[in-house]
């Protein structure tokens, strides 16, 4: 269950680690070469712009303003088939009595508990508890150890206990 830019961070770190090679490969004593360089850090310097960016969710090197942390995460969490809408909910009441309602509130802060998991925490977490797929599935899914999916639901399952602890003394 990735998000793009869980997608494509890994994309950019790779092309960034590439593009490092192929710059200290430079002879230095070539001026044609060395025209080659200035576009390979530049090139390097875009792509490490655009990663803090999208690892942030904000624009670099601004200090004023909102931030908002995981921005581009927890919108694509908040729009994800995992969470069900209720416009379908309701088309299906006649075919089955047993629904899940949520509200777009409901959606928000499921969103922003999503958002607060590691990638490997929010990984191990759907399939355990979403998808009802036991500890050593998950582990031979993921290609890591049993240990490393018990730890990573326990975690979330923490942090959602944290969040929802925190949103009961909100409404309290």
């Amino acid at each position: 269950m990735l998000s793009w830019v869980d997608k494509l961070v890994p994309e950019y770190i790779e092309g960034r680690q590439e593009m490092k090679k192929r710059a200290d490969q430079v002879d230095r004593d070539n001026p044609i070469e060395m025209n080659d360089l200035k576009q390979f850090n530049s090139m390097i310097d875009s792509m490490t712009y655009s990663l803090e960016w999208m690892t942030t969710g904000r624009q670099p090197n601004t200090y004023r303003g909102v931030d908002e942390k995981a921005v581009y995460q927890r919108r694509s969490y908040e729009n994800i088939d995992l969470i069900p809408d209720i416009a379908e909910q309701l088309e299906e009441e006649s075919i089955n009595k047993k629904h899940l309602f949520m509200t777009r509130e409901e959606k928000v802060v499921l969103a922003d508990i999503l958002a607060s998991f590691s990638l490997r925490e929010r990984q191990c977490y759907i399939l355990h508890v979403g998808q009802k797929k036991s500890m050593s599935e998950i582990a031979y899914e993921l290609g890591v150890s049993k240990s490393m999916v018990q730890q990573s639901i326990r975690r979330a399952k923490n942090k959602v206990e944290e969040r929802m602890d925190k949103k009961s003394m909100i409404y309290a």
